[in-house]
């Protein structure tokens, strides 16, 4: 995705590219007819003319009761927008701890010409107040709150979710357990406390569907990924305890 928006900072603009950061390393599968083999294909079929449909003859309707619609055109979208829908307006400046990553969606970066003053100033800003802007912006008919963060040398803007849609029940915690106990666990934490560094995680399963492939073009057998046998513990405080010995013999 590659979007043209600007920032306003109070009275600065500042143009920017909305760009997408992450990328899909999922490896994809064609759904095929088990009797030949052929690719399948994703018809747009209509019951009632009993034809294919194509993209033109296609519009979108909302369901108010059974059967029933009210029909949406694209020009009838364009009505709903705001006269700011290519600008990311900011709030205000927020310590980004204060958001739960529950809150977070998706990420995108924003870059701008490198010889853009504003944009260099407002990036180094961000950087030395360690604070994040909060903005509301507009991107394919949805309006979104969004943070916006120095990170990784770049402007990264990450969409967040409405209330409305975190699913969550506040539960308080069931103290059923000894003061001997929690300690133990505290000790465990520090014990496996370590930095976080992303290089290190990798997709184990990517990568063995990725042989399983290889072995199936050589016409090879997919062997069975065998599983680490953990030791089931009963007792909560042995438990605890014996998975500090073995944290600490690791070090």
């Amino acid at each position: 995705m590659n979007y043209q928006s600007s920032i306003s900072f109070g009275l600065v603009n500042i143009p920017v590219l909305i760009n997408s950061t992450i990328k899909n390393n999922d490896i994809s599968f064609n759904m095929l007819h088990k009797k030949c083999g052929e690719r399948l294909e994703y018809i747009r079929y209509c019951p009632h003319c009993k034809i294919k449909v194509k993209n033109s003859e296609i519009e979108k309707g909302y369901e108010y009761s059974k059967d029933n619609y009210v029909t949406f055109t694209e020009n009838d979208f364009d009505k709903l927008k705001s006269d700011n829908d290519k600008i990311i307006e900011i709030i205000s400046f927020i310590n980004i701890n204060e958001i739960d990553p529950v809150y977070f969606d998706k990420s995108y970066t924003l870059t701008s010409n490198r010889s853009n003053k504003a944009f260099n100033l407002f990036k180094e800003a961000l950087r030395k107040s360690k604070k994040v802007a909060l903005a509301k912006t507009y991107m394919r008919n949805k309006a979104f709150y969004v943070v916006i963060r120095f990170g990784y040398e770049n402007i990264i803007m990450d969409t967040l979710f409405y209330e409305e849609e975190i699913n969550l029940q506040k539960e308080k915690i069931k103290k059923d357990f000894t003061e001997k106990e929690i300690n133990m666990a505290i000790k465990l934490i520090d014990a496996m406390s370590g930095k976080f560094t992303p290089e290190k995680y990798t997709d184990e399963y990517q990568t063995r569907l990725r042989k399983a492939i290889d072995n199936k073009i050589e016409g090879k057998e997919i062997k069975p990924y065998k599983k680490k046998n953990k030791k089931s513990i009963s007792d909560l405080m042995e438990a605890l305890e014996k998975s500090l010995e073995s944290q600490n013999g690791k070090k």
